[in-house]
């Protein structure tokens, strides 16, 4: 469906204008579609003993493109996700929308649904702000339009926060901004892992790949305190939202059940037991990382899956009593089934057209096609690591021992995180292993059709 420049305009006019307030997108360096910004004012407080500041988190408005009924919204809701594969994108939306009509370009005017927050921050001695003692004092939810100043990758926008000799001119507003939304950020943070939030991180994978789609290095992205920037006001937005929108109406809550006990049980008894094994000589080249690698691994597997659901059980990862999908419509259909339960319920008091029945059987259709879409891309992510290790069979390489199973121990590589088997029948009863042992081994072979990498102790 294509939507008149007309309509474009006067739907525009109706809109809050914040094309004049500052506003940024940070992203990865290769994305193109830009679903989400921050827009940052100092605004006038009564009190001397304040300082208040105006945080606008500003949404993709895919919904006022995307109709419910029309082919685009039905290919939408089939797919449910975009799918990130290692060597390409296969987007939830055309091109058309996902990179240029919806995606928060600068020096663009987009639409956006909005939710803009009012901090309080208190002053100290020196006149100078506490961001420990930082709070929410109001927010609103409405439409929007914007109009991005600057476009910044997790590293630019790192660079700024924690500059280093030899970095580039940048704008005192932009960098103002960036510092104070950084400490606002942290506060909000250490409040959620104060409240129980999991605290487990792990590098992203990339493959630099040739012109032949050929894997030519592999590097980890590890989160700063850019991507938490960005992540703590994204949680913030989607927790309000859920607050607000949800309470008392069918709704679409992203919901996380308690973890499996007996799985939890074990990860204290394997870190118990390696307390107790690592004082003697025979365990000394045990590998630290290894080690924490294993826990992490060990306590992911002990979770539930999150999934959508208008049934609230509140979200037991986040530490959250209401929690949704809000900030990534043009990669998440969800996001945009919430998008349209907001217009609904807060901006023109409709109601809802779909019975809760209707709703939780689309909720349903979407946690399967999320389930579907991580499953190609971890196959996706195995593969290329297998393509990878096949131009490096016959090397030695150290580890950790990742996976204990009948059939043999897998290894996970300390350098490239790739992880193969030694099958059982190369094992051997010498001595005993146990996850996170660090072990050195030798690349035999690998089947990159089946994703497969096997190793031998060197």
């Amino acid at each position: 469906m294509i939507i008149p420049h007309t309509e474009i305009q006067n739907e525009i006019l109706r809109r809050r204008d914040m094309r004049d307030t500052f506003t940024f997108t940070i992203d990865p360096a290769d994305a193109k579609d830009f679903d989400d910004a921050l827009s940052f004012e100092i605004i006038k407080c009564p009190n001397d003993q304040m300082v208040n500041y105006q945080v606008g988190v500003h949404i993709a408005d895919v919904s006022f493109y995307v109709r419910p009924g029309t082919k685009v919204d039905e290919e939408a809701y089939r797919r449910g996700t975009s799918v990130y594969l290692v060597d390409r994108v296969i987007p939830m939306l055309p091109e058309e929308l996902c990179n240029d009509k919806c995606s928060l370009r600068p020096n663009e005017d987009k639409l956006c649904m909005s939710v803009i927050f009012t901090f309080e921050v208190p002053l100290n001695a020196e006149s100078a702000p506490d961001y420990s003692q930082t709070r929410v004092l109001k927010h609103k939810i409405c439409r929007t339009v914007i109009r991005s100043n600057a476009r910044l990758n997790y590293d630019e926008a790192q660079a700024i926060i924690r500059p280093m000799s030899g970095d580039g001119e940048v704008s005192a507003g932009l960098k103002e901004a960036l510092a104070t939304l950084n400490a606002i950020a942290g506060k909000l943070r250490t409040e959620r892992l104060l409240n129980g939030a999991l605290a487990i991180e792990q590098d992203e994978m990339h493959f630099r790949l040739d012109e032949h789609r050929h894997p030519v290095d592999i590097y980890f992205e590890c989160p700063n305190e850019a991507h938490h920037l960005i992540e703590e006001f994204m949680l913030l937005a989607n927790r309000t939202v859920a607050t607000d929108v949800g309470s008392g109406r069918p709704f679409v809550y992203r919901v996380h059940d308690l973890p499996d006990a007996e799985k939890l049980e074990e990860v204290t008894t394997f870190k118990n037991r390696f307390a107790s094994r690592t004082g003697g000589s025979r365990y000394a080249g045990r590998s630290a990382e290894g080690f924490k690698r294993a826990i992490d691994m060990l306590t992911i597997r002990a979770q539930a899956k999150a999934v959508y659901s208008t049934y609230n059980i509140g979200h037991y990862g986040l530490a959250f009593s209401h929690y949704t999908h809000f900030t990534s419509p043009i990669r998440r259909y969800p996001d945009l089934m919430v998008h349209r339960l907001v217009e609904k319920y807060i901006l023109t008091g409709k109601k809802l057209s779909l019975t809760r029945e209707e709703l939780e059987e689309k909720c349903e259709h979407c946690s399967a096609c999320e389930q579907q879409a991580a499953e190609a891309e971890r196959d996706s992510v195995k593969m290329f690591q297998a393509l990878w290790m096949s131009d490096h069979v016959g090397e030695i390489h150290t580890g950790y021992i990742s996976g204990i199973t009948r059939f043999g121990l897998f290894v996970q590589l300390d350098e490239s995180r790739c992880e193969g088997l030694i099958h059982i029948s190369k094992v051997g009863n010498i001595r005993k292993y146990m996850l996170g042992d660090a072990v050195t081994v030798k690349v035999v072979q690998t089947d990159v059709n089946r994703a497969l990498i096997d190793f031998e102790f060197a």
